[in-house]
């Protein structure tokens, strides 16, 4: 992984080299865009996951009323000490672990169907965006777009991540985001 990440910056350069080389006589247009945060700036991205924390919302409360009860159960136990029989101490066990379970799958469902969504999600997502970028690169005359994370350095007027988001969701339109729901970041 790290050979892979220590490589990248050099291949990115290597290719500048390359390109500087090949064409000495012509002036490049070069721009950097951060593909992650286009991608999740999108209205589309935003409005699948204002719908997926919709979807996700009853199994959250009922995630959290179980939480409360085993805080509860708990404590019943810890203050209850010498007061309890040997039975209800038993039955509270029990149903503590019982709920423990529970909540147990429930947080797995939900960590699953979150994955879920995002794996439909992101990759036709990110497509569509080397698609805009591509289109961008072709109306502006980009001879070369970077990704930021492989860059060390750039003026702020090479990042093209706002102009690609706006042509992204210029390109693919959605709907806005249900009403108080929370857009991922």
């Amino acid at each position: 992984m790290f050979l892979r990440m220590a490589f990248r910056p050099m291949l990115v350069c290597s290719a500048l080299l390359a390109l500087v080389q090949a064409a000495p006589a012509q002036t490049m247009k070069i721009a950097v865009v951060n593909m992650q945060q286009a991608v999740f700036a999108t209205a589309e991205v935003k409005k699948a996951d204002a719908d997926l924390q919709v979807t996700l919302k009853p199994k959250q409360e009922q995630a959290t009323k179980l939480q409360t009860e085993l805080q509860g159960i708990q404590q019943q136990l810890q203050s209850g000490g010498n007061k309890l029989t040997e039975q209800q101490q038993e039955d509270l066990n029990t149903d503590g672990q019982r709920k423990q379970r529970e909540l147990q799958r429930l947080t797995t469902e939900l960590q699953e169907s979150a994955d879920s969504a995002r794996q439909d999600i992101l990759p036709r997502c990110t497509q569509r965006m080397v698609e805009v970028l591509k289109k961008l690169a072709a109306e502006k005359g980009y001879d070369l777009i970077v990704e930021s994370s492989v860059t060390y350095f750039s003026k702020a007027g090479m990042d093209i991540t706002t102009e690609a988001t706006a042509a992204y969701d210029k390109t693919y339109p959605a709907a806005a985001p249900a009403a108080g729901a929370n857009p991922a970041k």
